[in-house]
């Protein structure tokens, strides 16, 4: 895993090595959150005290809300069915 160096703007591989994860997984959320980062050129720049306070900002429950939203109640197939008994 990539050092994390001192300084205060990093790099991709820097910015996952702070975080702990790889830049595989990395990517992944820098896809798909909401996470402060700066595209300049071709390469993505992140400030090690933005990545510290957005982690620190997160909340677990955030993670389970998909899981947990009520899901719409989905029509069964026989629905409307009459069955006439004699």
């Amino acid at each position: 895993m990539t050092p994390v160096p001192d300084r205060d703007i990093l790099n991709i591989e820097e910015a996952a090595a702070l975080l702990g994860v790889s830049v595989k997984t990395f990517n992944k959320v820098l896809h798909t959150e909401n996470l402060p980062a700066r595209k300049i050129g071709r390469e993505w720049k992140f400030s090690r005290a933005a990545l510290i306070d957005w982690v620190g900002a997160g909340r677990s429950n955030e993670f389970y809300r998909d899981e947990k939203a009520p899901q719409p109640e989905r029509a069964r197939r026989t629905q409307g069915w009459q069955i006439e008994i004699e």
